[in-house]
C-alpha cells in the first residue's frame, strides 16, 4: 500500500440496522485484524441497508448506487486497490478512495461510501493509526457487538439469491414456535427485498439477527 500515514487494516466486525437513539444514525463497527481494537463510524440509513446487503450476499432485483458505481468504474477500465478512512475533524470520519492507476488521485468520500464500496470490489479497508489510537477501543466482552461472522443466514452462505430461495420452501411442521416466526421473518424478508423495501427488510433483517442471538443463549 503506497500511503503518506501509518494505517491499520481493519474488517467490518459488526453492524447495526437499528438507529443510535443518541444520533439516529446506524453503526458500523471496524476492528483491527492485526489487534482487538473497534472503531464505531455512526452511517446513514441507505449505507446501512446497502453494506448489509453485500455482507449478506443478497443481490437486489435492480442495481442499487453503489453496484452502479462499480459497473461505472469497471467500464471504464479501473478496479479499487483499497479504501482508508484518513481523517476525524470535528467529529466527523473522512475517507479516500485509491484505485489501479497511478494517474487517479486518491478519491475523496464518506467512510460510508468508501466501504460500501469496497465490499463490491473485495478492496482492503484501512484506517489512520492516529484515528485508532483516538478513539478505538477495546470491548470488555465480544458479546458487547454483534460480529459479522456469526449468525449469517444459511442462504447468504451458499450464495443463493432471494429468486433461488422462494424455491425451497422450508417444512414448518416439527418446528418450535420460535423457529416458525423465524422462517416467517425470513420468507417476509425475501418479499420485502423482491418489492425493493429495503427499509422494512433492513428492519426485518435486525429482528432476525436478534432471535438467532437468542437461540445460542
Amino acid at each position: 500500500m503506497d500511503n503518506s500515514q501509518d494505517t491499520i487494516q481493519v474488517d467490518i466486525f459488526g453492524l447495526s440496522l437499528t438507529p443510535s437513539i443518541s444520533g439516529g444514525g446506524y453503526a458500523i463497527i471496524l476492528k483491527e485484524i492485526s489487534g482487538n481494537r473497534r472503531l464505531p463510524i455512526i452511517i446513514g440509513q441507505y449505507e446501512a441497508q446497502s453494506i448489509a446487503l453485500e455482507l449478506e450476499g443478497i443481490k437486489p432485483p435492480r442495481p442499487l448506487t453503489h453496484d452502479l458505481l462499480k459497473e461505472v468504474i469497471e467500464v471504464f477500465g479501473y478496479s479499487v486497490n483499497y479504501i482508508v478512512i484518513n481523517e476525524l475533524r470535528d467529529s466527523t470520519f473522512y475517507a479516500k478512495i485509491k484505485f489501479d492507476s497511478s494517474s487517479i488521485e486518491e478519491m475523496d468520500a464518506r467512510p460510508s461510501d468508501a466501504i460500501a464500496i469496497a465490499l463490491k470490489f473485495s478492496s482492503p479497508i484501512y484506517v489512520s493509526s492516529d484515528i485508532m489510537d483516538e478513539v478505538g477501543f477495546v470491548p470488555e466482552f465480544d458479546e458487547q457487538v454483534l460480529p459479522k461472522q456469526e449468525n449469517e443466514f444459511e442462504e447468504a452462505e451458499e450464495g443463493i439469491n432471494p429468486e433461488q430461495i422462494k424455491s425451497k420452501p422450508v417444512e414448518t411442521k416439527n418446528l418450535s414456535n420460535k423457529e416458525k416466526k423465524l422462517v416467517q421473518l425470513r420468507n417476509d424478508l425475501d418479499e420485502a427485498i423482491t418489492k425493493e423495501d429495503y427499509e422494512k427488510a433492513a428492519q426485518l433483517r435486525d429482528e432476525i439477527k436478534k432471535m438467532e442471538i437468542s437461540n445460542l443463549n
